[in-house]
């Protein structure tokens, strides 16, 4: 079960960043699981930053019907990448009717096989989590969110479905200066009818958890989703020559 930092505790957490550990995994629990939410749950916010026509990315995709739930709901070009070779080789075997979906194995911090700039959107539902579980877990993260950010084309969004609140992630997204975040927050699973937050809205978002912290109240039932909308490059320069300039002047 993931902690509330969204790292996941137990003997096996050390090992979900290793591919070894999800290969044993998927031979044994052919699935399919999704992690956190499933698709019914985060389509309206979905539909909030992501077209139909738009190319995405679903990575540490498993065995999860998200995809194919992406797909019926009008999605045409979902691409799937996992660091499991074993689960890849399922998922294309069990999909290989369907074009609108493609299965490449990959691990999440080295992309190199994709172009800069060469997706809309980007879908992480606990890979930066269980990176961060392993050893080295900053060091792996930084160069996840890099390579996320450099595939995205400028406006592309990095959505990331999460346990990590605040006050464990706000820094790691902000630090990069990559992006501009909006936080929303889920009710984790389909646990009552009665929903106490509104997906499609996101959270007043300071620069630090404490506003976060206060209204939501301590140890929230909730699942986070923080929303990275990529800055155009060539302002992100002029803004910081703007800022060493008064810095200088």
């Amino acid at each position: 079960r993931p902690d509330p930092s969204g790292g996941m505790t137990g003997a096996a957490s050390q090992a979900y960043g290793e591919a070894w550990y999800w290969d044993e995994r998927y031979r044994k629990e052919p699935g399919p699981f999704d992690w956190y939410q499933k698709y019914p749950a985060l389509a309206p916010l979905l539909r909030l930053y992501v077209r139909p026509h738009q190319r995405l990315l679903l990575v540490g995709c498993g065995n999860s019907v998200f995809g194919e739930n992406m797909v019926q709901d009008g999605y045409q070009d979902v691409v799937n990448i996992d660091i499991s070779s074993v689960v890849i080789e399922q998922m294309k075997k069990k999909y290989h009717d369907k074009p609108q979906l493609k299965y490449t194995k990959m691990d999440v911090r080295n992309m190199s096989d994709f172009e800069s700039g060469s997706f809309d959107a980007v879908i992480d539902k606990g890979t930066l989590d269980s990176i961060m579980c392993g050893q080295n877990s900053q060091e792996h993260a930084a160069k996840m969110l890099g390579e996320v950010n450099r595939i995205l084309n400028d406006k592309g969004v990095y959505i990331m479905i999460t346990y990590g609140d605040p006050s464990y992630r706000l820094n790691l997204l902000k630090d990069l200066q990559f992006w501009t975040v909006k936080l929303h927050v889920i009710d984790r699973w389909e646990r009552s009818s009665k929903k106490t937050w509104d997906l499609t809205e996101p959270l007043p978002l300071q620069d630090d958890s404490t506003s976060i912290i206060n209204l939501l109240g301590p140890k929230p039932d909730v699942h986070y989703i923080y929303v990275c909308i990529k800055e155009n490059d060539s302002a992100r320069v002029d803004l910081k020559a703007e800022v060493n300039e008064q810095n200088y002047s």
